[in-house]
């Protein structure tokens, strides 16, 4: 069997929606990331003057903030790895060039990609392990586990969109999403 090869103009046409979905997904859970962000910032900038100025600090800002940390992890994880800007070693690989460069790539997407199903499947065992157990976060808001849990499948669902685009990419030779849409920007 045979790889689909591009068409004359560019990437096949089912590559091509494939990173029209994953470009959507991850732009939205990068928005949510960036959402949660903002409210943990209004909400730590809340709560300090609450305690300076009048005395009278919430207590449960710092659980709900540390829980939408996991949250903004999560969710902009996917753009990140999309973008290349995760953390790598690349004194070496730099110097890599043609084939031994694209493997080298390769690798580094797949070791990515087995790390996201990995998020995906334990996370959501654990997701509905808490909440068979009824399990609760410690602290002032005693959230259901399970919910931020949740958090894990879905961001590793998102890690993997992106590692199955690059391989594809990959296979057959084209540029990284990234670098196709900076060079359509430059045209």
């Amino acid at each position: 069997m045979h790889a689909e090869q591009p068409p004359a103009g560019g990437e096949p046409r089912a590559l091509r929606a494939l990173g029209r979905w994953v470009t959507w997904l991850t732009a939205a859970a990068t928005a949510l990331s960036a959402a949660c962000v903002l409210a943990s910032l209004a909400l730590i900038g809340w709560a300090v003057v609450m305690r300076y100025a009048f005395s009278r600090a919430p207590v449960w800002v710092d659980d709900l903030v540390g829980l939408m940390l996991v949250a903004i992890v999560m969710l902009a994880a996917a753009q990140v790895l999309r973008r290349g800007e995760h953390i790598a070693v690349d004194v070496f690989t730099e110097k890599l060039s043609g084939r031994a460069a694209r493997w080298t790539q390769g690798l580094a997407v797949a070791a990515a990609g087995l790390v996201a199903l990995m998020l995906v499947i334990n996370g959501w065992q654990t997701a509905m392990q808490s909440r068979q157990f009824g399990i609760v976060t410690e602290g002032r808001l005693e959230w259901p586990v399970w919910m931020l849990m949740l958090l894990l499948p879905m961001g590793g669902a998102l890690m993997a969109l992106v590692c199955v685009e690059a391989l594809w990419r990959l296979a057959l030779g084209l540029p990284p999403a990234v670098e196709q849409h900076r060079q359509a920007a430059d045209e």
